[in-house]
């Protein structure tokens, strides 16, 4: 699907973190949707530092830039703000430092591996773009 990137576009940064052959997903307080964690840059931040912060936000873990690895740019139509594309850079988590769990009030983890199941609601990004790719990279079962 080809979407038209005109103003319109939320600009965001997600880590794919593996672990044991599975995918991390995160789902914020009061959402009923698991995505990676992540987020928009917030003032002059650049999409990896953005990043770094949403990861020890959300998950409670720190990196630096040398521990991500470009996966790839996706984009979508925005499920929470019609009108808009959201553009998702994605980089895998190549190690980190803390242990995961989710920090804001409400939020939840879970880990997948390429059979999502189906009482689970994914983001469509990570649903039909990033997480075949893991699959066809044998990173995930």
């Amino acid at each position: 699907m080809t979407f038209e990137l005109g103003n319109r576009v939320i600009r965001k940064a997600a880590g794919i973190i593996v672990k044991d052959r599975k995918l991390l997903l995160f789902k914020g307080g009061g959402k009923d949707t698991f995505v990676a964690p992540g987020g928009k840059p917030e003032g002059n931040e650049t999409i990896t530092e953005a990043l770094a912060r949403e990861l020890k936000e959300e998950v409670g873990i720190v990196i630096d830039g040398n521990d991500l690895e470009e996966f790839g740019t996706f984009s979508a139509e925005a499920a929470t703000k019609p009108g808009y594309v959201v553009k998702m850079e994605t980089f895998i988590v190549k190690s980190w430092q803390g242990e995961i769990k989710a920090c804001e009030e409400g939020s939840e983890i879970l880990w997948i591996n390429s059979q999502i199941p189906k009482d689970i609601k994914v983001g469509s990004i990570f649903a039909h773009e990033v997480t075949p790719r893991l699959k066809e990279r044998n990173l995930i079962d």
